[in-house]
């Protein structure tokens, strides 16, 4: 597979204060350790990608970072404020905007209509002044809705703007997914294995609009994805994780050489 190559460098400076902080993270379910003092720290700007096996506690992670785990050690600071203890719907509206691998759009809804739903939580104006559609609510919705287009524009959606979202195909709807989470104006955006599921042209596309929200945009990425191809020519950085616990991070070439990676993971063909 052929994807676009990551080219615009990314400042990881020590001096750099990080977006996203992690540090020694520590789930446990019952005496199930499922993250074993995991840290690291993603820059502004930066897509950093999470490899691992089946089980590995990948998607742990995102849960954790969204707190819809509340890990029993450790600390998670975006931008510095401190993440540990909020409830996701806080953690959201702090800049946490994360996609699903299972899809979680509202099918009967038109594309249009679930990008607005991503916005729900900049509105400010009530119910009732929503409804009457006048004076502020009109001007907020006009706002949104123009923010809304430029999304479209960007995932080249446009001719699919009005059409429910359960009668296009599956890889227009992860678009749409990845959309609705752009629309939350997120400072960290989590791309929970957004290729999954999807043929090459599809994977290519993707991987070419996750490029363009991190160039265009400068938005902060954090990827988890089996595609190994994909993370390999994408990424900024890469951490490896196998059984809870991080056993490499660094620039995809030095993950993808690591002995402890190639055995656990990416296998000796690597």
């Amino acid at each position: 597979m052929t994807t676009p190559q990551s080219t615009t460098p990314t400042a990881t400076s020590d001096q750099d204060e990080p977006r996203l902080s992690v540090s020694g993270v520590t789930l446990r379910f019952g005496g199930l350790v499922a993250l074993d003092d995991v840290s690291f720290d993603v820059h502004a700007g930066e897509l950093f990608a999470i490899i691992g096996p089946n089980g590995a506690g990948k998607t742990s992670i995102f849960n954790c970072l969204n707190q819809v785990y509340k890990p029993q050690e450790g600390d998670i600071r975006l931008d510095g404020e401190q993440v540990m203890g909020k409830k996701p719907a806080k953690t959201a509206a702090m800049g946490m905007a994360r996609t699903f691998q299972n899809l979680g759009l509202f099918v009967r809804l038109n594309v249009v209509d679930n990008l607005m739903l991503g916005r729900h939580h900049l509105m400010r104006t009530g119910f009732l002044a929503g409804m009457l559609w006048v004076g502020k609510a009109k001007r907020e919705e006009i706002a949104n809705r123009r923010r809304v287009e430029e999304i479209i524009e960007l995932l080249e959606l446009q001719q699919h703007r009005y059409q429910p979202v359960g009668l296009l195909p599956y890889g227009i709807q992860k678009r749409i997914e990845l959309g609705r989470a752009l629309a939350m104006e997120p400072r960290v955006l989590l791309l929970d294995e957004p290729v999954a599921g999807m043929n090459l042209e599809e994977t290519e596309d993707m991987a070419r609009y996750i490029l363009e929200i991190r160039n265009e945009l400068g938005i902060t990425q954090i990827m988890v994805e089996h595609d190994m191809h994909l993370v390999m020519d994408i990424a900024d950085r890469v951490m490896a994780i196998d059984f809870g616990r991080e056993i490499a991070t660094g620039s995809p070439e030095e993950v993808q050489n690591d002995e402890k990676v190639i055995e656990a993971y990416l296998g000796q063909e690597t």
